[in-house]
């Protein structure tokens, strides 16, 4: 097969009807390409498993880039977050076997999801939490699955948008409000250019989650470290110019904290991302960002010796239904 027929196949964003997408490899070193099952064809069990894991995994990013953020400036901080990450995909890949794809409309994919996925919200996050609490960044983060599936029934319509998707979005946004309670929304408006920087790193999340499915049938670590490997691409240097990153001390536990953010919320959490778009679709993938909340609460009450709101476990009740009913997968 020609390499523009295969490279065309592997940035469309459609699927099949069977539910898979494109196999084999380029001619032009698009290495890692794999048939796609579709969700019915994994136990929904094990997918919900990996969605904790990936909420789990970027629900504590939100206190790591607070230490983090405390002694580096954030551009710094996430130029460093995207290259050690990047870098760690990529000697995964290479000691795989794996090669990076060669063809430039595929990088030219990569180029867009990084904007969408690292660059552009990883630094409004890391900025807006130099003015908010982690929490309510993590609150408003977890409107996600919201705008992801009001991007889908009005714009892309790449994916299926049914009655059953529309109650998980809002069965789970009602369950976040419930766990957090009132007083945890303390400060909401105070800060508001920040808060706006939160919303709007939102926003790229859903726009990322719908322009990554167009990788479907490359191996998930491809994208993750393509995309990693460009928002570094367009970080570093805005890092060297605006806070010469020589000059700087950080502490010890900014440095930590960055570490855990790069190796585990950002490399292990992309790959997790890309692998449960390509079995939950984009509006199922983004149900990790109610997952977070419950989690930070939980975390909360075991490390910080928080209490619960009064209607946390009837919220956690919602956000449960919430999750299912955005993953489960359609019947044939």
């Amino acid at each position: 097969m020609p390499a523009e027929t295969r490279t065309a196949e592997i940035m469309s964003a459609e699927v099949s009807p069977t539910g898979t997408a494109p196999t084999g490899t380029t001619s032009s070193g698009a290495a890692g390409t794999r048939p796609t099952p579709h969700p019915a064809a994994r136990p929904l069990a094990g997918e919900l498993a990996l969605l904790l894991l990936l909420a789990t995994l970027w629900g504590a990013s939100y206190s790591f880039i607070k230490i983090g953020v405390d002694t580096i400036p954030p551009v710094t901080f996430i130029a460093a977050r995207t290259l050690i990450a990047g870098s760690v995909l990529l000697a995964v890949l290479r000691i795989r076997g794996i090669p990076l794809p060669r063809d430039p409309a595929l990088w030219r994919g990569f180029l867009v999801q990084a904007c969408l996925n690292s660059a552009l919200p990883f630094t409004l996050i890391a900025w807006a939490e130099t003015h908010i609490e982690a929490g309510l960044a993590a609150i408003l983060n977890s409107m996600t699955p919201i705008f992801a599936f009001l991007l889908t029934a009005l714009l892309v319509r790449h994916e299926a948008v049914s009655a059953r998707k529309l109650f998980g979005v809002a069965s789970g946004l009602v369950g976040v409000c419930l766990i957090v309670g009132v007083g945890a929304l303390h400060g909401l408006g105070d800060a508001l250019l920040p808060q706006l920087a939160v919303l709007a790193a939102t926003l790229c999340y859903a726009g990322a989650a719908i322009f990554g499915a167009r990788f479907k049938g490359l191996d998930p670590m491809l994208p993750a470290a393509g995309s990693l490997i460009c928002g570094a691409a367009l970080l570093v240097p805005a890092s060297l110019v605006v806070d010469r990153p020589w000059t700087l001390t950080p502490s010890a536990a900014s440095l930590a904290a960055l570490l855990a953010l790069s190796l585990f919320s950002t490399a292990l959490a992309l790959v997790l991302f890309f692998r449960l778009m390509q079995t939950l679709g984009s509006v199922g993938a983004t149900a990790q960002a109610y997952l977070r909340v419950p989690i930070g609460v939980a975390i909360g009450m075991v490390f910080l010796g928080e209490s619960l709101a009064p209607t946390a476990w009837l919220g956690l009740a919602g956000v449960l239904a919430g999750v299912v009913a955005m993953t489960l997968p359609s019947r044939r």
